[in-house]
């Protein structure tokens, strides 16, 4: 009995003989075994390396979530440095470029004076 004949037999609703049953559920179970769900594609390599197993790809899942939050969060700390950084550069070469000496802003008579023409204005 080939595919086709076989496909009018089930359409028309006919029982098939025992035999032909018994093969194709054994089809049927193989070719459920064989099925795996197709995994996110972003996630793909992931699924890859981690695997499916059970409460210890669970645990794999969440270390590999906590890495990826502590690079990002690293990451952002260097960022942040970077920025303090170019702003204490952007600082310093404004008060060296300046015309009024340095030892002006270190005078304490000079920043009350500054502090009072402030007040003023």
């Amino acid at each position: 009995m080939n595919e086709q004949q076989l496909r009018q037999l089930l359409n028309q609703g006919i029982t098939v003989p025992p035999r032909v049953a018994d093969r194709l559920e054994q089809a049927r179970e193989q070719a459920l075994a064989r099925q795996r769900p197709e995994p996110a594609p972003v996630l793909a390599w992931a699924d890859n390396v981690i695997g499916d197993v059970g409460w210890g790809g669970f645990a794999l899942r969440l270390l590999m979530a906590l890495t990826v939050l502590v690079i990002s969060g690293a990451a952002l700390y260097t960022w942040q440095q970077n920025q303090r950084a170019a702003e204490l550069v952007e600082i310093d070469s404004l008060l060296l470029t300046d015309d009024l000496p340095i030892d002006a802003y270190l005078d304490r008579g000079f920043q009350n004076w500054l502090k009072k023409r402030a007040a003023d204005e």
